[in-house]
C-alpha cells in the first residue's frame, strides 16, 4: 500500500473515531461535545472520503448506520448459549421463598445474607450482540430462547451501540445481551406521526420496539428512535470473566455499550427490597418502561454454583410489580363466539391506559362471573391486566352508581347465526351448536393455522376473516384448495403477497401429528393430550378407529375427554373432512421415545404455581424423560406436582390416594 493509501486510511479511522466519540457522547452520556452542525461536517467529509476510497469503506463506520437493502425476510440465527427466561417472583413473600431457596444452593447458611445485584427489568425487545475482535458481526433476538432472527442491519442503525467497541485489546469473540427499548415521549411522537400518516399506531412502547428493530427495510428503523441497555453475557472466547456482574457491567460501559445506572449492590433480602420499593416509587417518573427489577447473585461463581431449572437460572429471579389499574366505564357488552360455540361476554369499556396499553375491550367469562360480580352495563368499574396481558375487571365501584345501570343477561340465541343456544347442567358455559355457524368456523380455522397447531406463517385472524366472508373458506380442508387469483383478488392482497400466503400453506402440510390432532379442535384434547394420543396410536387412522377401552388405556384420557374424541371421529362430517385433508396433509409420525427409565410411562398431573418453575417448564421435562402431563387426576394417575392454591385437582389426588409432591421432591427425582 503507498503512503498516499496509508494516510487516507489513517484518516478514515480518525474520522470514525471521533464519530463514533460524539455518537457516545450524545445518544449514551446524553451530554454532547459539538453541536449538530459540526457532527454533520465531520460526517459528511468521512462520506466523501469513502465515496472516493470505496476500499477503505469500513464495517464499523457510522455511515453504515442509515440501513440497507431491504429483506425479504429475517434468517434464523441459532443461539451459541440458549437465551434462558427468567422465574418470576410476584409478592414479597414469593422472593424471600427465592432468597432461601438459595442458600441451599450455593451451601451458604440461612443467617449468612447472599450479595446480589439489582436492576431495572425493562419492558422491551431482548436482543444478543456478537463481536468478533471489537466488531459488531451479528445482531439477533431471542426468538424462542433456542433460536432467533437475525436483526444485523437493523441493530447497526441504533447510534447508541457501539459499531466497534472502545477497547485496544477485545475479546477475540463475546456476546452481550440486552434489551432494545423505545423511550415513552419517542414512543408517544411516533405514534401522533402514524396517526397522521393514516398509519396503525402501536399499542405501547415494547410494540413499538419490537415492530421497529423488525422491520425488513433497514431504512425505516433507521428513522426510529431506538435505545439499548446491556447487561448479560452469552458464549465468549479469549475473554476473562470478572468476578461480579458489577464488575461485568463496569467493563461494558468502557467499551461503549449503554449501562443502566439503576441499579445496587444489595446484602441480603432486605436491601433488595428496599431497592424493590424505592424503584416502584419513581417507576412513573422513569422515560421508559420497566414491569420489575431484575435479582441476581452477584458473584459469577454462585450463579454457577446454583445451577439451572429447566429454561431457567436459579440464580436470577424477575421480581415483578403487580399489574397496574385503571379505572373506566363499562359503555356496552357483547357475545363473542369461540370456536367451540362457547359465548363469551365482553366488556366494550372507555379506552383507558392500564400499564402502557390503551384497554377498550375486558373479558367478563361468562354469566356466573357477571352475575358473581354484579357487573352492568353502566358501572364504574377496576380494570387490570392479568399478568400485565389480558384485561380483566376486578372490581365494580358500586358507590358511583347512578341508578340507570342495566343488568345483561346472554341471550337464548347466537348473535351470529341466530341458532339456539345451550347451557349443559354442570356447565358455566353457554354454547351455540349450530353446524353453519360462521363464527364457530372462523375461529376454529384461526386455531387450525395457529403456530402450536399447523402453523401457518402469516395467516392471521384478518385474513382467515376475509377467507371465509368471501366464501372461499366453508370448510379446513378448503385451505389447501385456494388458488392464486382468488387470493389475488382480496383487498390489502398483491402478487407477492398473494404467493406468499400460499406458498405458508403448502409449507404447513407435513406438521407433526400432535399438532394436527390438537389443530382438529376436538373438545377437551389439548397439546398435551395430543401428544400422548399421537405416541400411543401414531397416525391419525389408527386413532379415529380406537375403542373407547383403548382411549381410556392412555394415561390422563379419563370418560368425559374419550367420549368426545368416540363422537368426534364417528361424526360423518368430520370422517368425510379428515379423508379431505389427508389427500393434502401427511403427518409427521413421533419418534420412539429414547428417554431414561426417570419418568417412563408415569402419568403426572400438574396443579397450582410451582416456586420455580411454570407448568408448560415442568411438564417439558417430565416428556423429555418418558413421563405423560395429563389434565386430570384419576386412579391411574401416577403423581400429583402440587404447588400453591392447587386447588381441586390436589383434593381429588387425596381421595383417591395418589402420591402428591412438591416441587422440591420432584427436582430430586429428576437427578
Amino acid at each position: 500500500m503507498s503512503d498516499t493509501k496509508k494516510k487516507i486510511l489513517a484518516q478514515i479511522e480518525s474520522l470514525i473515531q471521533e464519530l463514533e466519540k460524539h455518537n457516545y457522547q450524545y445518544y449514551v452520556l446524553d451530554d454532547p461535545l459539538v453541536s449538530d452542525a459540526e457532527y454533520d461536517t465531520i460526517f459528511r467529509k468521512l462520506q466523501k472520503l469513502e465515496h472516493e476510497h470505496p476500499e477503505f469503506r469500513l464495517p464499523h463506520s457510522p455511515t453504515q448506520r442509515v440501513g440497507g437493502k431491504a429483506l425479504d425476510q429475517f434468517k434464523k440465527i441459532k443461539h451459541g448459549v440458549p437465551m434462558l427466561s427468567l422465574a418470576n417472583a410476584l409478592t414479597e413473600e414469593e422472593f424471600l421463598a427465592f432468597d432461601e431457596r438459595i442458600h441451599k444452593f450455593v451451601d451458604s447458611p440461612k443467617d449468612e445474607d447472599l450479595q446480589y445485584f439489582a436492576e431495572l427489568k425493562f419492558d422491551g425487545l431482548s436482543i444478543s450482540l456478537i463481536y468478533e475482535n471489537g466488531t459488531l458481526v451479528k445482531a439477533a433476538t431471542r426468538g424462542d430462547g433456542e433460536v432467533g432472527e437475525d436483526v444485523t442491519q437493523n441493530v447497526k442503525t441504533i447510534r447508541s451501540i457501539p459499531l466497534k467497541l472502545h477497547s485496544q485489546n477485545p475479546p477475540k469473540k463475546i456476546e452481550i445481551r440486552g434489551e432494545i427499548v423505545f423511550f415513552i415521549k419517542d414512543f408517544e411522537a411516533l405514534n401522533r406521526a402514524q396517526l397522521n400518516q393514516g398509519d396503525k399506531v402501536f399499542a405501547n412502547p415494547r410494540n413499538a420496539a419490537a415492530g421497529s428493530l423488525r422491520q425488513l427495510d433497514s431504512k425505516i428503523t433507521a428513522t426510529r428512535p431506538l435505545k439499548g441497555f446491556f447487561y448479560g453475557l452469552g458464549e465468549a472466547e479469549g475473554y476473562t470473566l470478572p468476578k461480579t456482574i458489577a464488575e461485568f457491567e463496569d467493563e461494558l460501559r468502557t467499551w461503549g455499550l449503554p449501562v443502566a445506572t439503576w441499579k445496587k449492590i444489595c446484602k441480603g433480602p432486605k436491601q433488595v427490597l428496599h431497592f424493590y420499593k424505592e424503584i416502584e416509587g419513581v417507576r412513573d417518573d422513569l422515560p421508559f418502561e420497566i414491569d420489575g427489577v431484575v435479582v441476581k447473585l452477584n458473584s459469577f461463581a454462585a450463579q454457577q454454583a446454583a445451577g439451572f431449572i429447566s429454561r431457567s437460572p436459579r440464580g436470577m429471579i424477575a421480581f415483578k410489580y403487580p399489574p397496574k389499574k385503571s379505572v373506566t366505564l363499562i359503555e356496552d357488552i357483547q357475545i363473542q363466539v369461540g370456536r367451540t360455540g362457547a359465548l363469551t361476554p365482553v366488556a366494550l369499556v372507555t379506552p383507558v391506559n392500564v400499564g402502557g396499553v390503551m384497554v377498550k375491550r375486558a373479558t367478563l367469562h361468562n354469566q356466573d362471573e357477571i352475575d358473581r360480580k354484579d357487573i352492568r352495563i353502566g358501572d364504574h368499574v377496576v380494570i387490570q391486566r392479568a399478568g400485565d396481558v389480558i384485561p380483566e375487571i376486578v372490581e365494580v365501584l358500586k358507590e358511583k352508581r347512578r341508578g340507570d345501570e342495566r343488568k345483561f343477561k346472554i341471550p337464548d340465541h347466537c348473535p351470529i347465526c341466530g341458532s339456539k343456544v345451550t347451557k349443559p347442567e354442570g356447565e358455566a358455559v353457554t354454547r351455540c351448536v349450530a353446524r353453519n355457524c360462521v363464527a364457530k368456523l372462523k375461529e376454529h380455522i384461526k386455531h387450525f393455522v395457529q403456530k402450536d397447531a399447523i402453523n401457518v406463517d402469516g395467516l392471521g385472524d384478518k385474513i382467515v376473516e376475509q377467507l371465509v366472508d368471501a366464501g372461499l373458506v366453508k370448510k379446513l380442508s378448503d385451505l389447501f384448495q385456494l388458488e392464486f387469483d382468488e387470493v389475488l383478488a382480496l383487498e390489502g392482497f398483491a402478487e407477492k403477497s398473494a404467493h406468499k400466503l400460499l406458498n405458508a400453506i403448502e409449507t404447513a402440510t407435513s406438521p407433526e401429528l400432535y399438532r394436527l390432532i390438537f389443530g382438529l379442535g376436538i373438545r377437551h384434547v389439548g397439546e398435551s393430550t395430543a401428544k400422548l394420543l399421537a405416541q400411543k396410536f401414531k397416525s391419525l387412522s389408527k386413532l379415529s378407529e380406537a375403542s373407547e377401552e383403548q382411549l381410556l388405556e392412555v394415561g390422563g384420557i379419563g370418560e368425559e375427554m374419550a367420549k368426545s374424541i368416540l363422537e368426534y371421529f364417528a361424526d360423518s362430517i368430520h370422517q368425510k373432512e379428515l379423508a379431505e385433508l389427508l389427500k393434502t396433509l401427511t403427518p409427521i409420525e413421533p419418534k420412539s421415545s429414547t428417554a431414561t427409565p426417570v419418568f417412563k410411562d408415569k402419568i403426572f398431573v400438574l396443579t397450582g404455581t410451582l416456586p420455580t418453575l411454570s407448568r408448560g417448564d415442568a411438564g417439558k421435562l417430565i416428556e423429555d424423560r418418558g413421563g405423560k402431563v395429563s389434565s386430570s387426576v384419576s386412579k391411574k394417575t401416577d403423581f400429583v406436582l402440587a404447588g400453591e392454591e392447587a386447588g381441586s385437582k390436589l383434593d381429588k389426588a387425596q381421595e383417591l390416594g395418589v402420591k402428591v409432591i412438591s416441587e422440591e421432591e420432584f427436582q430430586k427425582m429428576l437427578k
